[in-house]
């Protein structure tokens, strides 16, 4: 009777034995960290590879140390000039001290969630809506510090913050296309000014060029009785100035200049 008893109670606790044996063997990746707890409290972190935990004694929690990529989702944004737009924008970031994120914060995945939406809702909401178009860098580096200050608590380091859409409303995308075509137009126009008013002062150069040197003055009229004339045959009447014909008379020898009526 009693070698039964030893046999049944043999048989129990075997496979017993073999449970816990097999629950306390944890094997870690090499991106895992285990965050042990010794009857309630903190014990130490371990990984990777094999490791012990005696059951009923210690619990482990697994921790991932690769990087997250988070979605945040479409936060409503009133610009510093009153401009309602839809912002959405991605989180990248990774636990760092697996202690501090299992302990210091409940859920660290969701709090650090919220965390970027309101952040991104405050730091948009300080900047013009230019800007936000404009300097988008600039606004991804101002969140991506204030988050990883604020995450540092949690053992969380936040690498890098893009935002992914800025969203208008139609009446808006419409007033920007008529402010950019406005701003085409003004440049334009002070590009059509600017070139009117380099060629008048190349014109006024020429003139005084020319009014200092008669004989470039002579050049000028052949070259534009040359230009007009063509290769059409016409009879074209073109008016010479007086002095310009005295001084081209002075020069020819033996021919004099026509007299000067008297008063």
């Amino acid at each position: 009777m009693m070698l039964d008893f030893n046999i049944g109670l043999g048989g129990i606790l075997l496979p017993v034995v073999l449970v816990l044996l097999g629950a306390s063997f944890r094997i870690l990746r090499e991106y895992e960290r285990g965050v042990v707890f010794q009857l309630g409290r903190f014990w130490k972190v371990k990984g990777p590879g094999l490791v012990i935990v005696v059951p009923g004694l210690q619990q482990m929690v697994r921790v991932d140390l690769r990087v997250v990529t988070m979605d945040v989702e479409p936060q409503d944004v009133i610009s510093r000039d009153n401009v309602s737009v839809k912002v959405n924008a991605v989180v990248f970031f990774r636990v760092i001290d697996p202690q501090k994120a299992i302990i210091q914060v409940e859920n660290y995945l969701m709090a650090t969630s919220q965390l970027a939406q309101t952040t991104l809702r405050v730091v948009l909401g300080k900047h013009e809506l230019d800007e936000m178009l404009a300097e988008r860098e600039r606004l991804n580096l101002d969140v991506q510090q204030i988050l990883d200050a604020q995450t540092d608590a949690w053992g969380i380091k936040v690498t890098n913050v893009e935002i992914k859409h800025i969203d208008l409303n139609e009446s808006m995308v419409r007033a920007i296309a008529r402010q950019a075509e406005a701003e085409r137009e003004r440049r334009a126009k002070v590009i059509h000014a600017e070139g009117e008013k380099q060629a008048a002062v190349s014109l006024l150069e020429a003139a005084q060029m020319l009014a200092r040197q008669p004989e470039a003055m002579q050049l000028r009229y052949l070259q534009t009785m040359t230009q007009v004339a063509g290769d059409r045959a016409s009879t074209i009447v073109f008016p010479l100035p007086m002095d310009l014909l005295g001084r081209l008379l002075d020069k020819q020898p033996g021919v004099q200049a026509p007299a000067k009526p008297e008063d």
